[in-house]
């Protein structure tokens, strides 16, 4: 199939209105026209109107939308950017507007299962396999008829993307063009982009750091500093890897800006919403008092549940994941958790390697 050049003339589009969403759209409009989608009008009318979003300034090469058809139709390249809850159902929605001369590069750091209906997640007797889990461009391909797809991926925190601090991300696809559509579209003097074509090893590194970042924030919570914290983003890396091979995953990608870069980044950082959610658990918030007054979604909530699940189905040792699961939806006290920490046998060090 002979494939539309996505550059030139045509507006880059970015779907979800969220905080990461948004610092994407201004990155994107340093460089060319943006097609912004919300699915709230009000919020469009802020951005095209009062020119902010989610307390950030919109560059002025952004125009807001409501209308999948006319992002879709307008602009060949799109950066979906939306919890990885309403991820399936935005491109069941998107689908019929969609081509396969599309370009889709998603920032979405989430899991995506499907449940019997009447399961939860959290049911104990609830069995998972790696086939049970999707990644979202395994998500763009079922759902839709677009096959070039990719992936954005590194330690990119809203905040400091949205106050104009020097970062770096990862494009990841099997596809060629798709990088390089991707590093022309939001490469700038403020954003460095490194390629990588095992996109689902990007992709698992940038959803699987997130539980860690719980645990981190929980160890800053409790004022801990940086012994705990270098023991627990290096162990946390082994738990990474150990799961994401037993998933098909090559362990390559964790080492780079996507993996250990990511970890980095979310689990030394108060600006991270998941570290954010561990420190709140730490200082004696329940889960359920922080989520009904969280304005936006901590991926590593429910990534914590799925790898916890997968985890008791496939015999992988994941103590420190176990130990989070446990203070998020057992009420185990996080001092409770690191004193288990403590006392598990590890071993050998760097035993994922």
């Amino acid at each position: 199939m002979a494939y539309k050049n996505t550059s030139d003339k045509a507006p880059v589009g970015v779907i979800g209105a969220g905080s990461f969403g948004t610092a994407v759209a201004n990155l994107l409009a340093e460089n060319g026209e943006v097609l912004f989608y919300s699915r709230r009008p009000d919020a469009v009318e802020q951005i095209n109107k009062e020119r902010i979003n989610n307390g950030q300034a919109i560059h002025k090469n952004i125009t807001a939308t409501a209308d999948l058809n006319e992002i879709a139709d307008r602009c060949y390249l799109l950066f979906p950017s939306v919890p990885s809850d309403s991820f399936r159902q935005l491109m069941r929605d998107a689908s019929p507007h969609l081509r396969p001369d599309h370009i889709l590069i998603h920032c979405t750091k989430g899991f995506d299962i499907k449940l019997e209906e009447g399961k939860t997640i959290l049911d104990k007797d609830l069995i998972l396999f790696p086939s049970d889990i999707y990644t979202m461009s395994k998500v763009i391909l079922e759902e839709t008829t677009v096959r070039r797809v990719g992936c954005m991926s590194g330690p990119n925190l809203a905040r400091e993307i949205a106050d104009f601090h020097p970062a770096a991300t990862v494009i990841a696809s099997k596809f060629e063009e798709v990088i390089k559509e991707g590093e022309t579209a939001i490469r700038s003097k403020r954003l460095q982009v490194y390629s990588n074509n095992d996109i689902y090893a990007v992709e698992l590194a940038g959803v699987l750091k997130n539980s860690m970042a719980l645990a981190a924030g929980a160890l800053g919570g409790l004022g801990y500093g940086n012994n705990a914290m270098a023991f627990l983003i290096t162990r946390g890396l082994g738990e990474i890897i150990r799961l994401s091979t037993a998933m098909g995953a090559d362990k390559h990608a964790f080492l780079g800006l996507a993996g250990i870069g990511d970890l980095v980044a979310t689990c030394t950082s108060p600006l991270s919403r998941n570290y954010t959610v561990g420190a709140r658990l730490a200082k004696g918030e329940t889960l359920e008092q922080i989520i009904a007054t969280s304005s936006e979604v901590a991926e590593g909530i429910k990534t914590v549940s799925i790898s916890k699940k997968l985890a008791d189905s496939t015999d992988i040792k994941l103590p420190i994941i176990q130990a989070i699961y446990r203070v998020l939806f057992e009420d185990l006290k996080v001092e409770d958790a690191l004193g288990y920490l403590m006392e598990y046998r590890f071993g050998y060090d760097a035993d994922y390697m």
